[in-house]
């Protein structure tokens, strides 16, 4: 599930962009109901497939800790090219970007919706990252160069902010009704005609932005992408075959030198997909941290949670999806809270007050047992996680975007969204190893062992959500009340 973040993209334009036959004003209302599809599309399809994992896994045979792909493919493939993505849309023009993206979601969803078989499914879900990454970073830069300076783009933009919310959950409760009353496949296919019908309409209803001179950073975006997905092979390959697995070590080995080698491209890059320079600001840095670090004990959260609901409460999936609208709601109406809170406090005790519940919620679920119901074991952790997630985020992308310099105000904020996907990620091959690893020889009924193996998953989110909870507080500096 995507947290909630401030609206921003790896290639923000500058004041001086403009559009180069701007839409007419009674066209506006077109123009920003396809752009915000397009966005909405895309986090949407973040959470649209966890209430069908267990259908999905059924029909295509993915073992439990190989099912965690299914989300991994995506997200790897959308947060390793976000930033590359955000240059192609520089380059080449945002609205062309942004359509070729669309195109790409749709058959790439067709593709997956009519898969056979777990590697087809895979391919078809990396495939629709990438159309992710085409699309994700040029939204907000149509808004911002579509719509006049003043009261339309202001509304513009608190509906794209509200849009960046509500993606992941509506992706549950709709993945929950078409799986309920169609298929899961319908998961993936609704996008087919949605991605058509953008394509299609954009060059009616939407301006083209000025292209600009540029290079794209693919050694650094390829060494980037690979090397994190080895990590994750490497982690989901101990969680089935143990330490001493062969293939998991030269997963480890891999990671470990491609990574290397991004860090030397990047450093030498003229124009790198991530500027290192953004780490040098003590703040920003722990800021950066921070958000890599709490989506990676929440999108293990949300995977364990939706198989609890399935096959230990034998929730239908419709019903699963309706189980996280408890956080849904405490999260929106922390959120609405927050703004004020910056004022009157500063960013870092509004973000340490965040965090502490997120760990309280992930040390709760850490006592999850067999004979648990839903109101006894997860709705007071759903309902701190909400609330948690809506007091963090907003202070974090204070914090990171505070001082940064106009012109590198896009490379900071898609850097900030690039760390969350790829945390998140990570983080859920890493709880995914721990589940495997606690399930390999267990004993007892399936649903005794998956409670067994998520609330030590859960467990070592807690953990992951202390470690956040100690940078935040040690090398995040004191509260800057202008951060609002």
């Amino acid at each position: 599930m995507s947290a909630p973040s401030s609206p921003s993209s790896p290639s923000a334009p500058s004041t001086a962009d403009t559009p180069s036959a701007p839409p007419h004003p009674a066209r506006l209302g077109s123009a920003l109901l396809v752009i915000v599809t397009a966005y909405l599309m895309v986090g949407v399809d973040s959470t649209v497939v966890n209430v069908a994992l267990p259908d999905i896994q059924q029909d295509l045979g993915f073992s439990r800790t190989g099912l965690s792909w299914v989300l991994n493919a995506y997200t790897l493939a959308f947060g390793g090219l976000l930033l590359l993505g955000g240059r192609v849309g520089d380059i080449l023009g945002r609205r062309r970007t942004l359509g070729a993206g669309a195109l790409l979601f749709a058959l790439t969803s067709l593709l997956g919706g009519v898969a056979t078989e777990g590697g087809w499914l895979l391919t078809a879900r990396a495939l629709q990252g990438v159309g992710a990454a085409l699309i994700a970073p040029s939204t907000l830069a149509l808004i911002t160069t579509n719509f006049p300076q003043g009261p339309r783009r202001n509304h513009a933009l608190s509906i794209y902010s509200a849009m960046a919310g509500i993606g992941g959950s509506v992706g549950l409760v709709l993945g929950g009704m078409l799986t309920s009353w169609a298929s899961w496949r319908w998961a993936l296919l609704i996008n087919v005609p949605i991605g058509v019908a953008l394509f299609l309409a954009l060059p009616r209803f939407v301006a083209e932005t000025p292209r600009h001179a540029g290079r794209f950073d693919l050694a650094g975006a390829l060494t980037g992408t690979a090397g994190m997905t080895s990590l994750v092979y490497a982690f989901i390959r101990v969680s089935e075959a143990g330490w001493s697995d062969t293939q998991a070590l030269t997963g480890f080995g891999c990671a470990l030198a491609l990574l290397l080698g991004f860090t030397l491209v990047e450093s030498r890059a003229g124009q790198p997909v991530m500027p290192l320079r953004l780490f040098a600001d003590r703040d920003r840095a722990g800021g950066y941290l921070t958000i890599m670090l709490l989506p990676a004990g929440m999108f293990g959260a949300f995977y364990f949670l939706t198989l609890v609901c399935q096959q230990v409460l034998d929730y239908s999936p419709l019903r699963a999806g309706f189980a996280f609208l408890p956080m849904t709601l405490a999260m929106f109406t922390t959120v609405r809270l927050v703004p004020r809170l910056l004022a009157r406090s500063g960013a870092k005790p509004v973000l340490l007050t965040g965090i502490s519940l997120l760990v309280v919620a992930a040390g709760w679920l850490w006592r999850l047992r067999p004979g648990d119901g839903y109101v006894t074991g997860l709705l007071g952790p759903l309902l701190l996680l909400g609330v948690g997630v809506g007091l963090s985020f907003m202070p974090l992308n204070a914090t990171i975007l505070a001082r940064i310099e106009p012109r590198e105000a896009g490379a900071a904020s898609g850097l900030l969204q690039t760390l969350q996907w790829l945390g998140g990620t990570l983080g859920l091959a890493v709880l995914v190893t721990v589940y495997g690893t606690v399930t390999r020889h267990a004993t007892g009924t399936p649903a005794e062992i998956l409670t067994h193996g998520a609330s030590r998953a859960f467990g070592i989110g807690s953990l992951v959500a202390v470690a956040a909870l100690l940078v935040a507080a040690l090398v995040i500096t004191a509260p800057r009340k202008q951060a609002a």
